[in-house]
Order: C-alpha cells, then sequence, then structure tokens
C-alpha cells in the first residue's frame, strides 16, 4: 500500500443525501438500505478485478471484526460482474462480510462512484458521513477510531 494511502484520512461527505441502495445477496435475497437503519454501515464498492480492491478486502473483515458485537456492518457491493465470477473469486479469497451484486452498474451510477474501491462511511440514520476513493488499511487505528465516533457509546 502506499505511504499516501496509509497517511489518509477520511474526508467529509459533501456530496449530498444517500443514495438508495437495493441489491440482491449471493443467496438472491433483496436488501435495502432501509433494513440497516439504526446501524452504522460502510458500504464498499469493488470488483474482482480491481487489484487495490482485493488487497483493502482483508482490511475490511478486520474492521468488521474488531467491531463485532456493536451496531456496525460492513457491504461489499461488486459492480458489473455476473453471481459466477463473484463466487469463484469468494472460493478462493473466503469473506465473511455481505456481498451485494450490483449487475448493472445502477448503484455504482446512483452513488457517483467514479473509480475502485469507492467507500462511503453511513451514519445510523443512514447519512453518509465520510467518503474514501482508493485502497485504505480500514482497520488502522485512526479509522476504527472515526467509525466509533458513529457508533452508540460502549457500555
Amino acid at each position: 500500500m502506499s505511504g499516501a494511502a496509509q497517511e489518509a484520512h477520511l474526508p467529509a461527505w459533501t456530496g449530498g443525501p444517500t443514495p438508495p441502495l437495493a441489491l440482491k445477496d449471493l443467496d438472491g435475497r433483496l436488501h435495502d438500505l432501509a433494513d440497516y437503519r439504526g446501524t452504522v454501515l460502510l458500504v464498499n464498492f469493488w470488483a474482482t478485478w480491481c487489484a487495490p480492491c482485493r488487497e483493502e478486502l482483508p482490511s475490511l473483515e478486520r474492521l468488521r471484526e474488531a467491531l463485532r458485537g456493536r451496531s456496525f456492518e460492513v457491504l461489499a457491493v461488486n459492480v458489473n460482474e455476473g453471481e459466477s465470477r463473484v463466487k469463484r473469486f469468494l472460493a478462493e479469497v473466503p469473506l465473511g462480510i455481505p456481498v451485494f451484486l450490483d449487475r448493472n452498474g445502477d448503484a455504482q451510477r446512483a452513488w457517483k462512484v467514479r473509480g475502485l474501491p469507492a467507500t462511503f462511511l453511513l451514519d445510523r440514520e443512514g447519512a453518509i458521513r465520510f467518503w474514501y476513493l482508493g485502497e485504505l488499511d480500514w482497520a488502522r487505528p485512526a479509522i476504527v477510531r472515526t467509525v466509533e465516533s458513529l457508533l452508540p457509546a460502549a457500555r
């Protein structure tokens, strides 16, 4: 990972309201952002052919694990690839995070994703608070603290 990416912080989102997101998972079940109301979400747009995406996926897993038991979830949105390709990739690189399919790129366009990976951090009300374009180590302490700032206080 480049030094610039290691030093990066999460820019505040200034791009307007959260676009809709309703996608199927790999089992064909439809999920909507409204299903996650009350949960801090990290929505990551990625593709199997994207080397930086593949590099950052393990850090998304580590972040999710670090915040296990809290009101937090990571959603991995695969863009413009078929289910069989994604399943083949996941057979080689198993992920514990939910994977959703944006087969025709509609969500990618709605979220104005211009490059991959692109990641958005949403608060418990579903508003985008932070975003990042490019590869990042999501398990870095500074990033974990940013996510924790959106979570209810630990008991």
